[in-house]
């Protein structure tokens, strides 16, 4: 079934068609009697210069019409093969248009060459490109007269053969705006801004600039900027915001939202936010609703935005006692830790007293396998996971959340730590040193043989990944209270 519009389209076409062929037919039947008898009627004027005149003119006219009929003959087929082939066709078969420019060019040719083959078959012995070429004075003119409008032709060709962009498009061109793509002629290119405004630029002038262009069927990006405070925790910052960010209405869910630290700011830690697109034209109301949700994920989950803000430093101030609430909690902290169930409430507090608290961002190593180390961690918020190399490559052997604790060897007997830790999200410690621990083992020298025995036991879960350091752990099991106490000075 054809379509209403090509129905249409078969009409016209064979109505001028048909009124064209028709007239050309009757044209040749009756030329030569109209002439013949339009000559004797004209000898009959007094004047012969009048009569041969007037019948010069007539068949003159005749000629003209007859390439007048011509012409919109190939018009008329032209315009349809135009339609049907390059709309109705292409169309069908599922691909891009061709640009009208280059439809408008290919015409504009086939009429010239057309109007020189039907002007010759008429006037056979008046030469056009003779009169055309031999005409310096008037090639001249019309060179002038048009230098604007060919090198907006020719400058159209060139983009459309690079074709740099398509209607639907959003482009940038440099200082003088943004908007979609709406149209592309032989003139110029149309743009709708993103304030409505139509802007024409006409071809000439566009191959001089610099076009950004956000192709309409690709996934392009964008970014958003916010900064907060100092005092906001960066990975909290990076999850929420993710969150909230692929929630939003045309963002692609294809590409995960990355959220990234721009830079350490004056005020505060610069944030940029590139998220991917559906639709690149709706950037600017994306962006809006971004805005808006991180705004409301800040006030849900307590962060702070960045404002300016000075700090004066008026003198010195003498470092401070750990607050009597942060001891408290660290001592209820460290009485769940099996190592230290030997100790007296009284000892458990000195060892809170010494204790500090460090925060390690995800992915973070606390520790590395085979350094030096003279500590032990209490994890109080995250977890870790501890890994050993096995053929060359990295295993996770275990994963440690909140009141685990690692590193107790090194704390003890000063021996290089015997795995990695990897913090796996924003992971808080408490951290205690050799210097937190010496002075209890000197008051109260019985505690090593019975944290000993508990460090021995927490031995066996490396050795069991490690066969070929057995022979080495079981002459370190045996000489493990031996170690603490040459480690520790005791005698």
């Amino acid at each position: 079934m054809l379509s209403s519009e090509l129905r249409k389209r078969i009409l016209v076409f064979l109505s001028f068609a048909g009124i064209a062929i028709l007239l050309l037919i009757i044209f040749s039947f009756v030329e030569d009697e109209i002439v013949e008898y339009a000559k004797s009627v004209f000898a009959n004027f007094t004047v012969p210069q009048y009569g041969a005149t007037a019948a010069v003119l007539l068949e003159n006219f005749l000629r003209l019409l007859k390439i007048v009929l011509w012409m919109i003959l190939v018009v008329s087929i032209v315009r349809f093969l135009d339609f049907l082939i390059f709309r109705t066709a292409f169309r069908s078969a599922s691909q891009n248009e061709l640009s009208s420019l280059l439809r408008n060019v290919f015409s504009i040719i086939i009429y010239i060459v057309a109007f020189f083959i039907i002007f010759n078959s008429q006037y056979p012995k008046v030469d056009l490109a003779a009169l055309f070429t031999t005409s310096t004075i008037l090639g001249i003119v019309i060179g002038l007269a048009l230098q604007d409008t060919l090198g907006n032709l020719f400058a159209g060709l060139a983009m459309q053969a690079d074709q740099p962009f398509q209607v639907g498009d959003v482009i940038q061109i440099s200082n003088r705006g943004t908007g979609v793509v709406e149209g592309v002629s032989w003139r110029g290119v149309k743009i709708r801004t993103f304030q409505n405004k139509l802007l024409v630029i006409s071809n000439s002038v566009l191959g001089k600039e610099t076009i950004e262009v956000a192709p309409r069927d690709n996934l392009n990006a964008h970014l958003v900027f916010f900064s907060t405070l100092y005092s906001n925790s960066p990975a909290k910052v990076i999850q929420v915001v993710r969150e909230a960010v692929r929630q939003v209405e045309n963002v692609s869910p294809k590409i995960r939202p990355v959220v990234r630290i721009r830079n350490l700011g004056d005020n505060g830690i610069e944030w940029e936010i590139k998220y991917w697109l559906d639709d690149y034209a709706k950037h600017n109301d994306t962006d809006a609703l971004i805005r808006e949700r991180v705004w409301y994920v800040f006030q849900r989950e307590n962060l702070h935005f960045a404002y300016p803000t000075r700090t004066i430093f008026t003198e010195d101030k003498p470092a401070e006692t750990e607050p009597f609430e942060m001891v408290n909690a660290f001592f209820e902290r460290l009485s769940l830790i099996p190592i230290f169930a030997p100790l007296s409430d009284d000892e458990t507090k000195k060892l809170a007293q010494g204790t500090t608290v460090r925060v390690f961002a995800p992915g973070e190593i606390i520790v590395r396998k085979g350094r030096e180390g003279n500590s032990m961690f209490v994890i109080n918020r995250g977890n870790v996971k501890v890994q050993i190399t096995e053929n060359g490559y990295p295993k996770t052997i275990n994963k440690l959340r909140e009141n685990d604790f690692f590193g107790e060897m090194s704390l003890l007997t000063g021996q290089p730590r015997s795995a990695t830790v990897i913090a796996e999200e924003e992971t808080e410690v408490l951290q205690i040193k050799k210097k937190a621990l010496k002075p209890i083992f000197e008051t109260n020298p019985d505690l090593v043989k019975s944290i000993c025995e508990i460090v021995e036991e927490r031995q066996k879960l490396l050795k069991h990944h490690e066969p070929e350091a057995n022979n080495s752990f079981e002459v370190k099991e045996k000489g493990v209270l031996l170690s603490i106490k040459k480690f520790f000075g005791l005698e």
